[in-house]
């Protein structure tokens, strides 16, 4: 017997081992699926074919996005008479942009997967339609990093990341500017902010974030934007904001996945 060696007709040999292998693998592939069928992390319903995401196309469109006319300034759907979501924001934060409200579904279920159900993919669906965002011109000329909202380390060993961390790298893609994941820390836990007040919410996070000293001649005169998940009140938001401020950056700008309703706000 003649034995092929390499370059000499082995390749024809394999040829055949090949495409059945390919053909092993695609029948795995479909049993799996038929047995595993992959879902919507949001409704549930089984994926269409060809839909890339782990969530639905339906899901996404079903947004409840913010009306128009909305502020300029903090993007929050315009009442009757002027805008009182301003009010919430110190005068350093210069624009607030959100993709749609919150609670309600699908938007709840998406960001739930995220935050409790471990489905760190889903960030990516929500941070590419966070990137798309309108904001005035001279916040997307300035802006010259992301700052994700903190986590307490307690939380992190308990979900094993930062939601809005995995927000903010895939905004960093589409905007073309850098994460300053280490800018700010979380000096403690602090309750859920769903259970309190707006004025509890205040108290529950004041001084709970503390600037990192090695990052402050970069935050200097800079245009930073906050990234969270979502905003209620803007309670941390406002907070992380102050440290940065302090620190020597000239203005903050933020930017979230859901907003949640204010008492009178058109739906």
């Amino acid at each position: 017997m003649v034995w092929n060696r390499p370059g000499q007709g082995s390749d024809a040999a394999v040829a055949p081992l090949r495409v059945f292998a390919g053909a092993v693998c695609r029948r795995i592939a479909e049993a799996l699926d038929l047995l595993l069928p992959v879902a919507c992390v949001s409704c549930e319903c089984l994926l269409g074919e060809g839909e890339t995401e782990i969530v639905c196309g339906l899901c996404w469109s079903r947004l409840a996005q913010l009306p128009s006319p909305r502020c300029d300034r903090c993007g929050h759907p315009l009442g009757p008479t002027t805008c009182q979501w301003c009010e919430l924001l110190p005068p350093f934060v210069r624009a607030v942009r959100s993709v749609c409200w919150m609670p309600g579904e699908p938007a709840a279920g998406i960001v739930h997967s995220l935050k409790y159900g471990g489905w760190t993919k889903v960030a990516v669906g929500m941070g590419t339609r966070m990137s798309r965002v309108a904001y005035p011109p001279d916040v997307i000329e300035e802006r010259a990093a992301l700052v994700p909202v903190p986590l307490a380390v307690s939380r992190i060993r308990e979900r094993g990341y930062n939601q809005s961390a995995l927000l903010a790298q895939v905004l960093s893609e589409r905007w073309e500017i850098p994460v300053w994941e280490d800018a700010i820390v979380r000096t403690r836990a602090t309750r859920s902010q769903t259970e309190l007040t707006p004025e509890q919410r205040v108290g529950n996070v004041a001084g709970s974030f503390q600037l990192v000293e090695r990052g402050r001649e970069r935050l200097r005169g800079k245009h930073v934007v906050l990234v969270d998940d979502v905003v209620t009140t803007a309670a941390t938001l406002n907070e992380c904001a102050r440290v940065l401020y302090t620190a020597g950056a000239r203005i903050i700008s933020y930017v979230t996945f859901g907003r949640a309703r204010a008492s009178g706000d058109r739906l």
